[in-house]
């Protein structure tokens, strides 16, 4: 990512991003503010550190199965 940081006559700072990098920083702050979707990633980590997991081979055989 390249940054332009200029001060305006203001003193005050301002930067450009590109719209990509926009929208990433908008749905971050989105999922970071959803205490439920925070609640649902919280518990996922946990899943993982105590291998509840399944291997991708077998998920997609069970979706195949359905």
């Amino acid at each position: 990512m390249s940054e332009v940081i200029r001060g305006s006559e203001h003193k005050a700072k301002w930067m450009t991003i590109s719209t990509d990098e926009y929208e990433s920083l908008k749905s971050t702050l989105e999922v970071l503010s959803d205490p439920e979707l925070m609640k649902q990633l919280e518990k996922s980590k946990d899943d993982i550190k105590k291998g509840r997991t399944t291997k991708w081979g077998d998920f997609i055989k069970e979706l195949k199965s359905r």
